[in-house]
């Protein structure tokens, strides 16, 4: 899968549970993860879709850890299983 699809893949489950999945371009603040997932229950997590087997440039690595530090949730998913397996994480919370 290209990280498109993933990407996709991602949206639509996380709306399949009822949860929204917004695209995060913030202007003036480069490397913002790709995704923010707003899910049920008042629970919102940051994402960071890369192709299969991509990793995060230093500088996305700094923003996941600049939101982390801070006490969120941030995910880095560049696989089919990673998303599944992360749907499967928040869904499990429900």
């Amino acid at each position: 899968m290209k990280e498109k699809q993933l990407e996709d893949r991602l949206k639509n489950k996380i709306e399949q549970l009822g949860g929204l999945c917004f695209k995060w371009i913030s202007p003036g603040r480069r490397g913002v993860p790709d995704r923010i997932c707003i899910l049920p229950k008042g629970r919102t997590v940051f994402v960071e879709m890369k192709a299969p087997d991509g990793v995060p440039s230093p500088l996305q690595r700094k923003r996941l850890d600049e939101l982390r530090a801070r006490g969120h949730e941030a995910y880095v998913l560049n696989t089919k299983q990673k998303v599944d397996d992360f749907i499967d994480m928040v869904r499990g919370d429900d």
